[in-house]
C-alpha cells in the first residue's frame, strides 16, 4: 500500500517526487497503515500479570490473538446469551486479599456436548465434570489471563454485551479491576460506589424496542433459550414455547416484540417473569425464528427438545399444517 500512496504521490507536477523523498512524510505514510491495522487489533484488558505467566499461561503472540477475530460474532452473541442465562463472572478474594477472575459456565452434566462444542471453538477454559453432586454437572471455566487476552476483547471488538443486569454488573466490575489494573480486592468496594454514580452500563437499554436494534440480539436469544428456554406440550396438546428469568421486565416486553405476540408477560412469586405461546400462529413465529431465520441452531439438549418438539407437534391436528423444517 505504501508503494501505491508514494507512486501517486511522486506523479504530482514539480513537487511529487520532493514529498516522496521526505522521511516526514514517508512515516506519516507509515503510521497511517498501521493506524489502518491497528483498528482491527484485539487489545489486552489491562496488564497480564507476571504471577500469571508462572502459572502455566503463555503470553499469546499478536499474531495468535488476531486468529480469533475469525470466530463468527453469531456465535460470540449466542455466547452472550448463554452466559446471561447459565453462567457468571465469578470476583472473589484470594487467601492473601488479593482479586481472582472467572468465567463459569455451569450446566447439567448430561449437556457436557454443548460445553465442549463451546470450547472446540474459543479454544479457551477448561471443562471440568462433577459426576459426584447430587445434580451431576460440569462447568467451561474460563482464567483471568483468557478473559483479558481472549474474550472480553472480542465481545467489546463486535460490540456484543450482556443483557440481564446481573451479568452486565459483573462484567462491569471486572472491566473495571482490569483496566484499573487493581489488585487487591478491599478496593471493589469504592469501584462498585463508583459504578453506582456513574451507572456505567455499556449501553443504556430504556425501551423494548431498543433491543430489536441489537445487532446481536436474534443470536442472543438463540443462546438465552439454552439456559432459560422450554418446548414441550401440554396434556391439552398445547404447543408451548416459554421464556422464565429472574424480574426485567424491558427484556420479556421485547421478547414480544421479536416474536410478534400480544401474550402477557406473567410474575410469579415478584421474582420471576414468565413468557408464553401457544396460539397456532405464535408457534409458527416461533419455529420460523429458530428453523428459518438463520441464526446459529440451537444445539445440545435444548436442540434435542426442540426437535422432538416439532415431531411431536406435527402429529397434532392443531398444528399439523404449520410449516415444519424437513428432516
Amino acid at each position: 500500500m505504501a508503494t501505491v500512496i508514494t507512486n501517486l504521490m511522486s506523479a504530482i507536477p514539480w513537487i511529487g517526487q520532493d514529498i516522496v523523498e521526505s522521511k516526514n512524510i514517508i512515516e506519516l505514510i507509515n503510521c497511517t497503515i498501521c493506524g489502518s491495522v491497528i483498528t482491527n487489533r484485539l487489545s489486552t484488558i489491562g496488564i497480564i500479570s507476571n504471577k500469571a505467566l508462572t502459572r502455566g499461561n503463555k503470553r499469546r503472540l499478536e499474531s495468535q490473538k488476531q486468529e480469533y477475530l475469525s470466530i463468527p460474532s453469531s456465535f460470540l452473541a449466542f455466547l452472550a446469551g448463554l452466559i446471561d442465562g447459565d453462567g457468571y463472572i465469578q470476583i472473589t478474594k484470594t487467601t492473601k486479599g488479593f482479586i481472582a477472575i472467572k468465567l463459569v459456565l455451569s450446566l447439567h452434566l448430561s449437556d457436557i456436548s454443548t460445553l465442549k462444542y463451546i470450547e472446540s471453538v474459543l479454544k479457551l477454559g477448561k471443562v471440568i465434570e462433577y459426576k459426584d453432586l447430587k445434580s451431576p454437572s460440569c462447568k467451561l471455566i474460563i482464567n483471568r489471563t483468557d478473559l483479558q487476552e481472549v474474550l472480553f476483547p472480542l465481545f467489546l471488538h463486535h460490540k456484543i454485551f450482556f443483557l440481564t443486569e446481573t451479568r452486565k454488573t459483573q462484567f462491569n466490575l471486572a472491566i473495571d479491576i482490569l483496566k484499573n489494573d487493581i489488585k487487591l480486592y478491599d478496593e471493589i468496594e469504592a469501584l462498585n460506589d463508583r459504578q453506582k454514580k456513574e451507572n456505567n452500563s455499556i449501553q443504556m437499554l430504556t425501551s423494548p424496542s431498543d433491543y430489536l436494534n441489537l445487532p446481536f440480539w436474534a443470536n442472543w436469544i438463540i443462546g438465552f433459550t439454552l439456559a432459560e428456554g422450554s418446548f414441550f406440550i401440554k396434556s391439552n396438546n398445547d404447543g408451548c414455547f416459554s421464556f422464565k428469568q429472574r424480574i426485567q421486565l424491558n427484556l420479556f416486553e421485547a421478547f414480544k416484540l421479536v416474536f410478534d405476540s400480544n401474550r402477557k408477560i406473567s410474575l410469579e412469586k415478584d421474582m420471576y417473569h414468565g413468557f408464553c405461546v401457544s396460539s397456532k400462529s405464535d408457534i409458527q413465529k416461533v419455529i420460523n425464528f429458530f428453523s428459518f431465520s438463520g441464526h446459529h441452531p440451537l444445539i445440545g439438549l435444548k436442540g434435542i427438545s426442540y426437535f422432538k418438539w416439532l415431531n411431536d407437534l406435527q402429529k397434532t391436528l392443531r398444528y399439523k399444517n404449520l410449516k415444519f423444517p424437513s428432516n
